[in-house]
Parts: C-alpha cells; structure tokens; sequence
C-alpha cells in the first residue's frame, strides 16, 4: 500500500509540474480543435493599470523586509550576546555549587581523623592549603565546645578585629540545623572585619558526625565568599565578566573577575546549597552592537543591487516569454512521453463526468484504447452489475456532496474480456490555469498483484505454523522417551534381578528369606521407579504447558539420596566407586523435586560414560558428588567424573540441543538440564579438573532460605525475572 501511494504521489507531482510549466497546453493561444484536455483558452495579459500595482506591491514589500531585516539583524545580535552572558552564568553558578559540595567532600574525611593527636591538625592544615577559600578549620563536640582550630596560612590575621567568640551566632545556627538533618548545612552570610577598616563577607559550613559508637562531632569551616569566586570560576571567565554574590535585595557581598562591567548584558542565576541560596550576578564587559550601522549600510547597498538586478531579470524574462512560446510544441511532446512512461493509470473527467484524458497505462490496463473510453458516455470498465451503484458514486462526487479519502478507495474495475480487478483510486481536483474546478483527476493502481501476494504469504504462513505445531509435538515426544528410558531401564533391571531369585520351577525350594528380602527390596524399587516415570510424565506435561510449578524446601542431601541406588547400579556395572561429599549442617533447597533429580541422575550417568573407556584404571574410576553452600542465597552442587574430559570444540557446543557425541545419544539431556537450572534462577556450567583427568559439572539452586525472605510466596516459581541473581561460576 505504502508503496503504491509513493507511486501516486509521484505520478500526480509529475503531472501539476508538467501542468505548470511555460508553454502548457492551458497557454496555448491555438488550442487544436477537438482537444479535449479542459478546452481553455491561454489567459489575456495583463493590464497597464494591474502591472503598475503588482509592481508597486513588489516594490513595497521589498523595502519592508529590507526594514524587517535590518532590525532582526540588530535584534538577532542582541540576543545571542544576552544568551551566551546566560550560559556563562549558568556554568558560573554549576562551577561554585561544584566548589562547595567538593569542599563538603573533602571536609568529611576530618571527621574521620582522631582528633585526640596531632593528626587531625595536619589534615586541617592541609585542607587549608590546598582550599584557599576555607579561612578557617574548627572542631567542636556536639555542645559546641571547641576542641581544635586551625587558621589557614593565606589569612593569618583574618580573625584579629573581633573575636571568634562574638561571631559563633550564625556558625551555632548551622550547627543546630546540620545535627536535625544529619547533613552538612551553612550559615547566614556575615562581614568579618580586620584590622585596617577591612574585611570581607564569610560563610559558615557545619558537618556533622553522628556515628554510631562515636562521639558526635562537628567540623565548622569558614568560607570566603570572595575567594571561593576566584578559586571556583575559571580565569578566562573572570577577565570577561564581572561576578558577584549578592543578596535578595541587591546588597553586594562578594565580588570578582573585571573591575566594572558594562551594564549592557547582565544575567542572574541562584546559587544553592543546603540553607546557602545567593543570587550570582554577571554583568559581561561586552559593550553595546557598534558595527550595526557599517551593516545597516552594507545590507542597504546590497538590497538596492538585488532589487536592481531583480528588476532586470524581470523585464529580460518578459522578452524572452514570447520566445518561450515557440517552445509550446516540443514541451508538450515531451509532457506526453512522461505521461506515457507512467505505470499508474491517470484519469481525467469533467464536471459532467465524461473522461477527458486517460494515459497508456490506464488504457493497457483496462484493455480498451483512448479513443474508446473518450467517444464513451459511460465508462466501458464498469462491471454491469455494479454499473447503477458507481452512477450514484459518480454523482455525489461531481456533486460535491462526497469528497474522496485521501488515503484512497479501492473498487472494482472490468477488463476487455470480461475480467474483473480491483484497483485503488486517488483523486483530486482538477483546476483550470484560472483557478476554477475544471473536473476531477484520478490515479488508478491496479490491486490485483498485491493481492495475490499477499494470499500466497497468508498460505505461507498457514503452513509454517503448521510445521511450527509438528516440530513442538515431535520435540515433546523425543523429551518423553528420553526422560521414560531411565527409569524404565531401571524397571526392567530391578525386574530381571527379582525372576533371577525366585526359583525356576514348583519343584524347587522355596526361597530362603534373605532372598525374599532381595525379591521385596527390587518389587519396591520397580514401584519406585514406576512412580518417578509418572512424576517425570507429569513435570514434562507441566513443562509443556508452561505452568507454575509448586517447588517444595527439603535438604539437598534429600535429591541425591533419592538417585544414588540408580547411580550406583550403574556405576556398579563399571567398576566405579561413587563418592558423596556434604557440608554438615545440610543446607535447604527450594526446587522442583523430579526435575532436579533428573538433572543430577543425567550428569551421574554422563560422568559414569566418560569413565569406562579402557584406558582408564579401574582404580582411578571414581564419581564423586558434591554440594556446599555459597552464600546465604544460593547451594551449589557438584558432579565430578575422572574420565577423558571434554574437547574445546565439544565444549563450545555441549549444551545445544541434539548435538551429541554418542552413537545412540539424542542431544537433549544437558540442554534439557540447563532449562531446569535456569528456570530455577540458576546456572549450569562445566570446568576441567586442574592437574587430572576428568572435568566438573556444577549448577546451583536457590537456598530455601533466600526465597522466603526475597518475599515471593513459598512453592512458587518466581520465573526469570523474579528472585536473586545466580552468582557466577568460578574461574575453573
């Protein structure tokens, strides 16, 4: 559809550009007779009188915009030296706010110094030698008792006037109102005098200490207004602006950068922090624009060349009109050829509804030519049986009662032989070169293609969501006879050992009771293994269906006890010992019992494979089965074979489904095993064991623990996006 419309978009552009060009058959003086495209006569020229107003109004609109021009320029000058002043202020005030909280930074470390030695003192000192903007360092318990003061080097005499004692109002304040909030806090802005009649405006920050098992301590700095400008603006800064801190009502506390600014461009922005709010004034030494009259100048002379140059390009292009009028014949040929080279069908009709034009593409389209569909007083195209509904159609649009969609309607067209199509038609309206509505001109798509395709892609996909079902169903069947074989295997053994022990015949003994204890312990490890290849029937249905599984809180040691005789009767036949190493105490796990079990009895069985080569000694055969706790959230279980471990290019493709190195293996029991782990919220991975044969598998489970405080309800599945995060697997 979209890219119909392009076509459509297209097509109409070409036409209203070959409509509009000098010499179209609307300004032909000698229109043909019997041409039927809108039948208009080339308009009559213009008046003496029309000329002289349309060139006055040319005329009075240029020296307006040369007027409008001149004062946007002086304007536009205006206010982009205003909006960098803006900026620079708003950086200003970003760079002191950023002085401060880096003055608040470093001044905590003291409250981790002892103050009991001469450490803290050596601390306060240095922070004052590199911050010239602190006067002065106090360290103060919590009932403002002074303990410790230090006096920067760079104003040594600052505090000699007045006592520090007449001075303690604002900075106990600060105090007061950092140990409510437990944050740093400042004071009110005070004028500390010195000796000479001088002075300067401070500021005092209170930190708090209030930790816990320590005793609450308080560090009070004092800040120079007028040095932390200089020390927190950059250089370039200050020699182009004058800075200054002020307060609510004008008053000046601090200043710095430029001795005077211009007054011109000035800009104001707030500095705050934590109870310290200031207004921060630029006033730039940028004077007022004084090259806007060598520009006023400038865009004069160049505006009285351009209108000059207009004017002469203007009467030259009168002169060459009736030159361009020769051309007539050649533009329209060349129109006609692009009307033709169009594979939307075009449309023309007038207000009577009578077809005017009609393109190539439209006759070849239809299978009629044009001189038919012109000589026609109702179009051939129309089916007969919907001939009286498009009458009506037709009707109200030449009407105007129905005005066409813009996005298009779609109907039905007839070919020659009787075929039926559907086609997309856009229409406009058709204007005169007067501006009257001359008829109505249409773009015709023919649908049909795009019909076809898009029934083959609906086929299409019909059939891949059928092969889509078959391959989950065979994928499920392949799971059921994988996860069946165990059990049933052990079935069939545990059965097979039972007819060994009772007697052959009636003739026979009966059996002592040592071997009817034999023959009870395997009928009930058949009723055992019967009931897990239900359980597994069941978790694989669930599986399938992508239920919530109820998970249960049980001891690890719980899963392995539940498959270590399965284990051990396989490793039995291979002489290989099994081995179990378990924490004590034994941590919970919550998970899907069956389907955990059937994870450690895959990884036994593929560990116990990987050891019966036979080049391997009976005596270095041993499966041992490990678990441990990691952390408080997850338990991690082991299973570690000594056998010929695992290439690197079977490592990078162990865990794909149906990718197998067995002759009689399927490829689904490690991808099967990962999609347990991980629907657990854990991770299944494998590692070479360091200086011997054999590698390890290990995937943790989440510790029951750590569901129940992780707030999901017990026995659920908190699925992949609930839950802890697994820890990652050790480096091997």
């Amino acid at each position: 559809m979209a890219h119909a419309q392009n076509c459509v978009v297209i097509s109409t552009a070409a036409l209203r550009i070959l409509v509009s060009m000098p010499g179209a058959p609307n300004d032909v003086s000698t229109d043909p007779p019997g041409n039927r495209w809108g039948g208009l006569q080339p308009p009559a020229p213009p008046s003496r009188l029309r000329r002289v107003v349309l060139w006055s109004a040319l005329i009075a609109l240029l020296i307006s915009a040369q007027a409008a021009l001149l004062w946007l320029t002086w304007r536009l000058e205006n206010a982009r030296v205003q909006e960098a002043v803006d900026q620079t202020a708003a950086s200003a005030a970003a760079d002191i706010r950023q002085r401060l909280a880096d003055d608040i930074q470093a001044l905590q470390q003291l409250l981790w110094v002892d103050a009991q030695g001469s450490r803290w003192t050596e601390s306060a000192a240095a922070q004052l030698q590199q911050r010239r903007e602190l006067l002065r360092l106090e360290l103060r318990d919590e009932r403002f008792a002074l303990r410790r003061t230090v006096v920067s080097a760079h104003h040594p005499a600052q505090f000699g006037a007045i006592p520090r004692e007449a001075m303690l109002l604002d900075a106990e304040t600060a105090c007061a109102t950092a140990l409510r909030y437990a944050s740093p806090a400042f004071s009110r802005t005070y004028f500390v005098p010195t000796r000479g009649g001088l002075g300067m405006e401070v500021v005092d920050l209170c930190l708090p200490n209030q930790t816990e098992g320590r005793d609450t301590e308080l560090v009070v700095a004092t800040v120079a207004l007028r040095d932390l400008l200089e020390q927190a603006l950059p250089a370039d800064l200050l020699r182009r602006h004058e800075v200054l801190l002020i307060e609510a009502d004008g008053t000046r506390l601090a200043r710095a950068g430029a001795r005077r600014g211009a007054g011109v461009y000035t800009s104001e922005r707030l500095v705050d922090l934590a109870g310290f709010t200031l207004p921060l004034r630029l006033d730039s030494t940028t004077e007022a624009p004084s090259w806007i009259a060598n520009l006023t100048t400038a865009l004069v002379i160049g505006l009285g060349v351009a209108l000059s140059a207009v004017l002469l390009l203007l009467g030259y292009d009168m002169k060459r009109r009736s030159a361009a009028e020769q051309g007539l014949a050649a533009a329209f040929a060349l129109r006609k050829a692009m009307e033709d080279s169009l594979v939307t069908g075009l449309r023309a009709r007038d207000l009577q509804g009578r077809i005017t034009y009609v393109n190539a593409a439209f006759c070849n389209m239809v299978g009629f030519t044009a001189e038919e569909l012109l000589a026609a007083e109702q179009p051939l195209y129309w089916p007969p049986e919907m001939a009286e509904t498009y009458t009506q159609r037709q009707a109200g649009r030449l009407s105007g009662a129905s005005a066409p969609p813009r996005e298009g309607h779609e109907t039905v067209f007839m070919r020659r032989n009787g075929e039926r199509f559907p086609v997309l038609i856009f229409e406009a309206p058709l204007v005169d070169g007067r501006g009257r509505h001359a008829g109505w001109m249409s773009s015709v798509l023919d649908m049909g293609p795009q019909r076809r395709i898009e029934e083959l892609s609906r086929q299409q996909q019909e059939k891949l969501q059928a092969a889509a079902r078959l391959a989950t169903m065979g994928e499920m069947a392949t799971l059921l006879s994988h996860e069946l074989n165990q059990p049933l295997a052990a079935i069939a053994s545990y059965a097979s050992g039972s007819l060994n022990l009772l007697p052959a015949g009636e003739d026979q003994a009966p059996a002592d009771l040592d071997t009817q204890l034999m023959v009870r312990q395997a009928t009930t490890r058949i009723a055992e293994q019967a009931d897990r290849a239900g359980r597994v029937i069941r978790s694989v249905h669930q599986f399938v269906r992508r239920r919530e599984r109820l998970r249960e809180s049980m001891r690890a040691d719980e899963l392995i006890e539940a498959v270590l005789p399965l284990i051990r009767l396989a490793a039995r036949r291979s002489h290989i010992r099994v081995e179990l190493d378990l924490p004590k105490p034994m941590p919970r796990v919550s998970c899907d019992r069956t389907m955990v079990e059937q994870v450690l009895l895959n990884l036994a069985r593929n560990g116990i494979q990987a050891m019966e080569d036979d080049s391997i000694a009976p005596a270095d055969r041993l499966l041992t089965v490990r678990v441990r706790p990691v952390d408080a959230r997850w338990v991690e279980c082991c299973v570690t074979d000594h056998g010929t471990g695992i290439a690197q290019h079977v490592g990078e493709r162990l865990f794909t489904p149906f990718f197998t190195t067995k002759p009689e293996g399927m490829g689904i029991g490690l991808a099967m095993c990962r999609t347990v782990v991980e629907q657990h919220g854990g991770a299944l991975d494998f590692h070479g064991n360091p200086g011997v044969r054999g590698c390890t598998f290990r995937f943790t489970l989440p510790a029951a623990e750590s569901r129940s405080s992780s707030g999901a309800p017990a026995g659920a599945d908190p699925g992949p996006d609930h839950g802890p995060t697994p820890p990652p697997p050790p480096s091997p």
